[in-house]
């Protein structure tokens, strides 16, 4: 849940699914050299070159604008630009960051955000209100930078003083925290207040208030040097930080299998084999969790706005077949409730504590049967006017693990009586078609946030859908539903633990007993480290950030954790 205030003081994708040959090696006596170990480790944690490779990424083009989504650079949302508060994800816990504290008013209509003193931007000026009211006002004057919708909810922002931050709300809108606190990058005044377009304005020379600066840049390599002006005293431990670019996991695999890299994101086949069991007292790695990935159904649609239906497909699935085969053993079935589970455990009901998924092919049958389906001469069920419950599943060609998924999933439908083709297509046509309701089934992902109200909302919310032929944001299964949605805005009102997890409760309910979606496995978080040159990685036992490289602040927290051997 997330807290009415804190105060205290911590330390601390649409997935990507890339397979090319190895396409670029001309870095790698460069990394080879530059990740050497200090010549007396035991002397300092100061010091050391991090290489980092988030993931397969062709020539960088120089771009370090927080606004631009799909091509900022990674580290430029964390280690340059910082947020307010940062939310772990992996624990559900909030910590101060750039804000000390934070208030929301009795009624969940205001919140108050006091700055932490003495804080300095890269190059020396004081950061102060004046630049969190700057980087709002400058998203409400620009709309197509305001992902998170956060002026459909705030009414106005103001600065009583040089560290005070008041911004009010149209409604109660606890849930506004994370967007507004943990997932906006508070920018320079002095400096931004120049930018007549932050839409497709670059950014090239990025000042931030981080632990690191750019030191250099060209299209295959960037190297982020250490700000002397950070607030947090004694960090970062790490001298510099570098970013060299990939064409393929292939060719990252390669130099990470060498000890030349420290920390990526990459999908590999056999993770044990080509890189843990390489040098097994260094090499590790741990793929939690971040998301649901589910069948959706368009329930706006014949037939799969009836409820048998949707029960039949999800009894048939063989799950466990998708993880070990599809998934490589990597990514496990999910939860009935669609909770990422270890990480919103706490938000488990009881009701659903042992609940799990098992295929079942007679059952399916049954629920057919029971809904006046009957198997015709060639194995296919037809409803009582004889049309066949035949249909498809949407999923984009290339990806290869998912393709493997749906022909799992086809298999086992039509061993229970239903006839699907997986329609493999462009990546253009398949998020249209889920955008606008023109598909059947398809294989997707959920949006996930600091609580579990975040997927429901996205995955569930009235408010994120829309009617066939018409663009829906994010419930692409087209889920219209008044008890939904009075559950998400007893959660989104209230300030009360009890409260919101009655919310929550309910929206579980829903999920095992309604199937608005089919949730199938979890969406790993893609992590491989090294502890040859640098300890205080998160891991199992320390879930203290995503661990991703390309999740974004937490690569900040990762960092700052670090240190020399």
């Amino acid at each position: 849940m997330i807290p009415r205030s804190t105060s205290s003081y911590g330390s601390l994708y649409v997935r990507g699914k890339v397979f090319a040959l190895i396409s670029l090696l001309l870095v790698l006596v460069t990394l080879l050299a530059a990740c050497g170990g200090p010549s007396n480790p035991s002397t300092s944690r100061y010091g050391g070159t991090l290489t980092m490779v988030p993931g397969p990424t062709g020539d960088y083009t120089r771009n370090f604008n927080v606004f631009a989504t799909g091509s900022v650079l990674n580290g430029a949302q964390g280690l340059v630009y910082e947020t307010l508060l940062f939310f772990n994800r992996e624990d559900g816990s909030v910590k101060p960051w750039l804000a000390s504290s934070y208030q929301f008013s009795s009624d969940a209509t205001s919140i108050t955000f006091n700055l932490r003193p003495g804080v300095q931007w890269s190059d020396g000026k004081p950061f102060t209100s004046a630049d969190v009211v700057f980087t709002l006002k400058m998203i409400h004057d620009h709309p197509a930078v305001d992902y998170s919708g956060l002026w459909n909810v705030i009414t106005s922002v103001s600065a009583p003083d040089n560290h005070t931050v008041i911004v009010k709300l149209k409604q109660p809108s606890v849930p506004i925290l994370w967007y507004l606190g943990g997932q906006t990058y508070i920018l320079p005044q002095h400096l931004w207040s120049s930018v007549s377009n932050p839409v497709t304005y670059t950014n090239p020379d990025p000042v931030g208030t981080g632990p690191y600066v750019l030191k250099s840049f060209t299209p295959q390599l960037y190297v982020f040097d250490r700000n002397p002006h950070f607030w947090q005293p004694g960090k970062p431990y790490i001298n510099e930080i570098r970013y060299p670019s990939f064409n393929s996991n292939t060719s990252a695999d390669l130099l990470l299998s060498q000890g030349a890299v420290d920390w990526t994101g990459l999908f590999t086949p056999d993770v044990n084999k080509t890189f843990a069991n390489r040098d097994p007292a260094h090499n590790h790695y741990w793929f939690p969790p971040n998301n649901v990935v589910t069948l959706y159904p368009n329930v706006a649609k014949y037939p799969f706005n009836v409820l048998a239906v949707r029960q039949a497909i999800s009894a048939a699935i063989d799950r466990n077949k998708l993880y070990r085969i599809g998934e490589n053993g990597y990514e496990p079935p999910s939860h009935p409730t669609a909770l990422v589970l270890p990480a919103n455990q706490g938000t488990l009901s009881p009701n659903y504590a042992n609940a799990s998924f098992t295929m079942n092919t007679a059952r399916a049958a049954s629920l057919l049967e029971r809904a006046g389906f009957k198997k015709g001469s060639d194995g296919i069920y037809v409803d009582r006017n004889g049309k066949r419950l035949a249909f498809n599943l949407n999923v984009v060609s290339g990806w290869t693990d998912w393709v493997t998924d749906c022909q799992i999933m086809a298999s086992n439908l039509q061993a229970a009586g239903m006839d699907v083709k997986v329609n493999a297509i462009s990546y253009n046509s398949y998020y249209s078609a889920l955008q606008m309701g023109s598909f059947d089934t398809a294989i997707s992902w959920t949006t996930t946030g600091p609580t579990p109200y975040y997927l429901y909302n996205s995955m569930l919310g009235t408010t994120n859908t829309a009617p066939i032929g018409q663009q829906a944001t994010s419930n692409w299964e087209r889920w219209s539903d008044p008890a939904t949605d009075r559950f998400l805005q007893q959660y989104a009102s209230s300030l009360g633990s009890t409260e919101q997890q009655q919310a929550l409760s309910g929206i579980q309910k829903i999920m095992v007993e309604q199937l608005p979606t089919i949730p199938l496995i979890y969406g790993a978080t893609w992590y491989e480290y090294s502890t040859a040159r640098f300890v205080g990685w998160p891991d199992q036992q320390h879930p203290y950030a995503v661990p991703a490289p390309y999740a974004a602040p937490d690569e900040e927290i990762v960092v700052l954790n670090l240190h020399q051997v």
